[in-house]
């Protein structure tokens, strides 16, 4: 019987597109395996061993004949690209994102709202990634204090300040009350601090980001798990996407790998429940994603030593981030299923998903909770054998 799960969210980790990824000017996107062709290959023994070849073709990553683990793909009902609608359908409910849509950036008079709420100039408003859009406006905000705002092109609101043209608290504080002013008329769901430190020429993300998101409107399985008194801790910015609703502790944003690290510590001090943990792995450049996810399989391999009967580890992601995509924003792809744990079934080819919904279903239903509306659970595959 399984006792306690972990879960592991790879922010980006694509494994090619979807079929309806022309829609979204994603058609023949594939994050893994065109990371793994700039690079010449891709060193990851561990996640090789769980099955990560049998899932697609990925330069360096052998197909095994015996694979350690369970492995599939996640494909995705919810209409959004962003970590809010990967996260919710994970845990069990997919969200219409059929509200406004700014692929040119957002309208004059929510740039005029922002203003108001920050005390500020607002500049950049564009759709982009993070790091294009501080090339574009670094030297700009450091110099009048401006602050950075870009968007997804859905609803998410994108806001950046250095850490020394507004203090942290205050910052965070602000654009908790922007989120509160954007959802309507806007329909803005999220609005995303990034702290920015160092010195001009060399200023960067800091760790120290936050998610300011509406509740689900529906039942997740956070929800669910709740209700049978299960123990449910949400790491890194699993808290924030969620509003805390229905965990029993969270752990802040860090660096993933402070945050693996802190969920390695977890296995001997958690006894049951639920661990689910955001991580950030994947970096603005192919060299640098490819020494992160290498330093990620290293570091998983002393995970998989601490399972015990009983445990279920599952590694997947939210959605894709093809670094091939000009703007490097979100790609409509599949994410990888695998599922781990002594005493489970393995080389069990789990299918491709046609909802997120189902790992979030598969973990209710093996921590005891019973159902969750949407999704098909594969547990008793994990059963198997």
């Amino acid at each position: 019987m399984i006792s306690r799960v972990i879960v592991l969210v790879i922010d980006g980790l694509g494994v090619g597109a979807m079929p309806d990824a022309a829609e979204y000017g994603d058609a023949g996107s594939n994050t893994l395996s065109h990371l793994a062709d700039a690079v010449g290959g891709l060193d990851l023994p561990t996640l090789e061993a769980l099955g990560l070849g049998h899932i697609t073709n990925i330069k360096g990553v052998r197909v095994m004949g015996q694979p350690e683990g369970c492995f599939g793909r996640l494909g995705f009902l919810s209409k959004g690209l962003d970590s809010i609608a990967g996260y919710w359908e994970i845990a069990g409910h997919p969200t219409d994102i059929a509200g406004p849509l700014y692929p040119n950036g957002f309208p004059s008079d929510m740039v005029a709202a922002l203003e108001q709420v920050f005390g500020r100039k607002i500049v950049g408003n564009r759709r982009s990634s993070g790091v294009a859009m501080l090339r574009e406006c670094e030297a700009e905000h450091l110099s009048s204090g401006a602050l950075i705002v870009w968007t997804d092109g859905r609803r998410t609101c994108h806001v950046a300040a250095h850490e020394s043209a507004m203090r942290r608290d205050e910052f965070f504080q602000r654009c908790r009350d922007a989120r509160k002013l954007l959802k309507d008329p806007w329909g803005i769901l999220r609005v995303s601090a990034h702290l920015l430190s160092g010195d001009a020429g060399l200023v960067q993300f800091s760790p120290q980001s936050r998610e300011f998101v509406l509740e689900p409107p529906g039942l997740t399985m956070f929800d669910v798990l709740n209700r049978v008194s299960q123990i449910l801790i949400g790491v890194g910015k699993v808290g924030d996407l969620f509003s805390g609703r229905g965990l029993t502790r969270s752990v802040p944003v860090a660096p993933w790998a402070s945050l693996l690290t802190e969920v390695t510590g977890m296995l001997k001090k958690v006894p049951r429940g639920l661990i689910f943990a955001g991580l950030d792995v994947l970096e603005a450049g192919a060299a640098q994603s490819a020494a992160a996810l290498h330093d990620f399989d290293r570091q998983l391999s002393g995970l998989l030593e601490q399972l015990r009967p009983g445990d279920l580890l599952v590694i997947t992601g939210d959605h894709g981030r093809d670094m091939t995509k000009a703007d490097q924003t979100p790609t409509r792809e599949y994410v990888p299923l695998l599922a781990t744990g002594p005493k489970l079934a393995y080389g069990v080819h789990l299918g491709i998903r046609a909802s997120a919904a189902d790992l979030g279903h598969t973990i209710v239903e093996a921590l005891q909770g019973g159902q969750l509306p949407v999704g098909e659970s594969f547990l008793d595959a994990l059963r198997a054998g």
